[in-house]
């Protein structure tokens, strides 16, 4: 491995404003960005930050990724719901149904996250954070497995999962169809660890690809000091040299 998580970063068309919800609702600490952007610690195990990075990207379709929040009892789920929506998140709907014992919300800017039921084993032990939900391929799980060093903690008709060793949110994989590019999304910030290049050719021979200045959505462009790749299902990340 030559490069680790950095942040799991939100497009944002306002980025403080963005950052001061999801850190209100997780009660997460601001931190130095030396990449400009705004950063708050995570205080996850797995050890990446949020990240808000501008955008001029419109929301065009339900987000490729979310956040699931995990509840430790029914008065914890009903608290985060609450918190959530005294901060300015709305309830969503992406074809949950009635029924569902989750709850489907969006932040100010429209991405969708959940606050789950307690008692989800599978993320047992994983944090407020529980996991990443991606859309996404067998190959994407594969791929940013090998990426990260993270191990495949789920490997199963056509669904993958990862998990950093040291613990913390889990990034899973749900498998195809895919749904349609959102534009305005999540995305991955990668710092190599030694030699920016030499991190770039690792990545491509694992199944990424270069994105040209001029066909990647960042606003203006990838600046000093980063790459900007794609992930073997076309959703652009970040590879940063180390500061």
């Amino acid at each position: 491995m030559s490069s680790r998580l950095f942040a799991i970063s939100f497009d944002a068309h306002q980025p403080e404003v963005l950052a001061r919800f999801w850190s209100g609702l997780l009660g997460a600490e601001r931190t130095d960005d030396p990449y400009g952007g705004v950063s708050l610690l995570s205080g996850n195990d797995a050890g990446y930050r949020l990240g808000f990075r501008p955008t001029r990207a419109p929301k065009t379709a339900q987000n490729r990724a979310h956040f699931d929040l995990t509840s430790s009892s029914p008065e914890d789920q009903r608290r985060t719901v609450a918190v959530a929506l005294d901060l300015g998140a709305r309830h969503a709907d992406v074809g949950q149904g009635p029924d569902a014992s989750h709850v489907v919300l969006a932040d100010p800017e429209g991405n969708e996250f959940c606050v789950l039921e307690p008692g989800n084993g599978f993320l047992a032990g994983c944090g407020l954070l529980g996991a990443l939900a991606c859309d996404g391929t067998r190959a994407m799980g594969r791929f940013w497995s090998r990426a990260l060093g993270w191990p495949l903690v789920w490997d199963q008709d056509e669904e993958t999962a990862i998990q950093s060793p040291d613990g913390g949110t889990k990034i899973t994989w749900g498998g195809p169809p895919l749904m349609p590019d959102a534009g305005k999304d999540l995305r991955f910030d990668l710092m190599a660890d030694d030699d920016l290049e030499a991190e770039v050719e690792r990545l491509l021979s694992l199944g990424a690809e270069r994105v040209a200045a001029d066909e990647s959505g960042e606003s203006g462009g990838p600046g000093e000091g980063e790459v900007v790749l794609a992930d073997p299902d076309g959703n652009e990340f970040r590879l940063l040299a180390r500061r």
